[in-house]
């Protein structure tokens, strides 16, 4: 690797970690420059799976303060979040990516729906249970878990936009503000993150060059993403949301 490509790869891993602590998707910035310098796909995909795992624990400790009286959601989603990810990540190396490819830009879109509808959706939620005198179901319920589940075997797989599926479905069936979901969000990313880069460690060869590069950059970017995200409006975390979501969406079409 060339000192060019190098600092390349390491502002990919500084915009990565930035834009995956305010939303998600940072792999489309990451995955993409490893792809153009060289890199096979698998082992562009595990060596970005390992270097944006501290940057998912930096940008969970920049939103530390949101995260305060949510430890039992943690505990309960982090669990799930953990089998999935590991799911996904032997989907990795058993599937051809051609079964994801088709699904993922519907997934999307579907999560992009949600986000922008959540805010009317769960209103008429909340007014459909005070008509029925029935009370929400704690902390998501099922529903919540299988979709989580799902979300996170996506991630151990790939990753791209799964910030955004999170998102979608814990503003919805979470009776709770963005930016608290948004903490959340950044946990369950690093659980994932961390036990897919684990299990690669064992099974897939990294470019620890690239592992280096991102890990360091994506660690600041975490930072710079919390400062900046902690201090967006709902309106305006939407926005960048369905903005990013959009764009993963153009990327994965027409790649």
């Amino acid at each position: 690797m060339t000192i060019w490509e190098a600092v390349a790869v390491f502002a990919a891993g500084l915009g990565a970690g930035t834009i995956n602590t305010i939303v998600g998707s940072g792999t489309l910035i990451t995955f993409p420059v490893l792809l153009a310098f060289g890199l096979p796909p698998v082992t562009a995909n595990v060596s970005n799976t390992l270097g944006l795992v501290p940057g998912s624990l930096s940008g969970a400790f920049g939103y530390r303060r949101e995260l305060v009286g949510q430890r039992g959601r943690v505990l309960r989603f982090g669990l799930v979040a953990l089998i999935g990810g590991l799911g996904g990540a032997v989907l990795l190396l058993a599937l051809p990516s051609k079964a994801f490819d088709t699904i993922v830009p519907v997934l999307i879109a579907v999560a992009l729906v949600l986000v922008i509808v959540q805010p009317r959706l769960a209103a008429a939620l909340r007014a459909r249970r005070e008509r029925n005198g029935t009370t929400a179901a704690r902390d998501g319920g099922w529903a919540l878990l299988l979709g989580l589940l799902l979300a996170s075997a996506y991630g151990g797989y790939f990753g791209a936009a799964q910030g955004v599926l999170y998102l979608s479905l814990m503003g919805l069936l979470l009776s709770d503000d963005l930016q608290r979901v948004n903490a959340l969000k950044n946990v369950l990313a690093a659980i994932v993150n961390g036990v897919a880069a684990v299990f690669f460690l064992f099974v897939a060869h990294f470019d620890w060059t690239a592992v280096a590069l991102i890990a360091v950059g994506s660690t600041l970017g975490g930072q710079l993403g919390a400062k900046v995200g902690r201090r967006l409006p709902p309106i305006a975390l939407r926005a960048v949301i369905v903005l990013v979501g959009l764009l993963a969406i153009a990327q994965l079409v027409l790649k």
